[in-house]
């Protein structure tokens, strides 16, 4: 068994990299940066084989970092937990690998293979890359003849001029079905990189994604198989548009605009007194999703409050965004007007409310929102079985 040292620089057609002191425990405080490079003319693939950090939903802790290059280079992603990402492939020669580790949980670490390949191969292996052009397409490997291979990652970056926006919508869509989308997924973010907290949405099933518009001029689509079960696979289109619409696509406020479309807190909505009415039973069928959960982070943004919530159970999930990192599940949710209702972090909540195109979950005032206590399991799981 090879000994792995904290870092290091390696080269050739192939190799390995592991954590230091894999298969033993990794040390905290450290961090360790391999510097990879295969022949020229040719493109780095890495296969993490194992993986096992301390699991955190945005991976703030202990982390394993991927560079295109060896400085300044874009990230192609961040990793922790134990769920190993598919194939990773650099757009050059040279790839850098960093691990970094906090003063507590540790896990056993990470050993992965690199190995030299061909650029934009366009086998049952490679796919994905940066699109420039105004509008296009992209699809999984082997559309429409037959399934996407397993063991497959694939990274579209679509990049537009700095005042334009990007539009993305799936025409077919068909990827192994999974509620939490834990196997084979399709996940976008804003920007450049993979990165949970600009993460727009993560989808599989036979279902195509609503369409979705970038917050600014960058947008990343990542594809990724496991290896078991494959789909049919998807072809998704986008395009460019202006970042102003033309003031006439705006429709007038008033008060009959549907909840789910209100994006922004409005002073008449924030001016509702915050009374909860109802009970669970009555509220759980007009909610689009019901779940308990801690809340772990709170951030106050124009008036509205984001939570971040770790998952204690899902009752109704509705299109609610579930993202997993090892065993510990979370969903976003906004509280358009932040006072209203109260959450506080750390506490334990009942949560219902409706759901946004991208996924998150919306609370208005009159969205019923209670503490959560352990003998309240009782009924939410006998909602769980009603027929709405």
């Amino acid at each position: 068994r090879p000994t792995f040292a904290c870092g290091g620089v390696v080269s050739g057609e192939s190799g390995f990299i592991g954590s230091e002191g894999f298969p033993g425990v990794y040390p905290p405080n450290s961090k360790c940066t391999w510097k990879i490079t295969v022949p020229e003319g040719k493109v780095v693939v890495l296969s993490f084989r194992y993986l096992d950090l301390e699991s955190d939903n945005l991976c703030r802790y202990d982390f394993v970092d991927i560079y295109n290059g060896h400085a300044n280079g874009q990230r192609i992603g961040r990793f922790c937990g134990t769920v190993k990402p598919g194939a990773l492939v650099s757009n050059s020669n040279k790839m850098l690998v960093q691990m970094t580790s906090d003063a507590n949980t540790a896990g056993s670490g990470f050993i992965a293979k690199f190995s030299a390949a061909e650029p934009h191969e366009r086998g049952d292996q490679y796919c994905g890359g940066r699109l420039e052009k105004p509008s296009g397409s992209f699809q999984t490997p082997n559309w429409p003849e037959r399934d996407y291979p397993a063991g497959v990652t694939c990274s579209w970056h679509i990049v537009a001029p700095k005042n334009q926006l990007i539009e993305l919508k799936f025409e077919k869509f068909d990827v192994e079905r999974d509620n939490y989308c834990r196997y084979d997924y399709v996940a976008v973010f804003n920007g450049g990189e993979i990165n949970d907290a600009k993460r727009i949405g993560k989808y599989c099933g036979d279902s195509p994604p609503a369409p979705i518009l970038s917050e600014r001029n960058e947008l990343l689509i990542q594809f990724l198989s496991d290896l078991s079960l494959t789909a049919d696979g998807f072809i998704g289109h986008y395009k460019f548009r202006p970042k102003k619409l033309p003031t006439t696509t705006v429709p007038p406020t008033t008060t009959t605009v549907p909840a789910t479309s209100i994006v922004k807190p409005t002073v008449a909505l924030c001016q509702q007194k915050c009374k909860r009415s109802g009970t669970l039973e009555s509220n759980y069928c007009s909610s689009n999703f019901v779940i308990t959960g801690t809340v772990i982070t709170t951030i106050t943004r124009a008036g509205s409050l984001h939570a971040t919530i770790s998952i204690i159970n899902v009752y109704k999930e509705g299109n609610l965004a579930i993202q997993q990192a090892g065993k510990s599940m979370s969903a976003k949710i906004i509280v358009v007007c932040k006072q209203c209702p109260l959450i506080r972090r750390g506490l334990n909540y009942i949560i219902m409310g409706q759901v946004e195109e991208d996924g998150r979950g919306k609370v208005f005032p009159n969205s019923f929102v209670m503490s959560f206590k352990a003998k309240n399991s009782k009924i939410l799981n006998a909602l769980k079985n009603k027929t709405c």
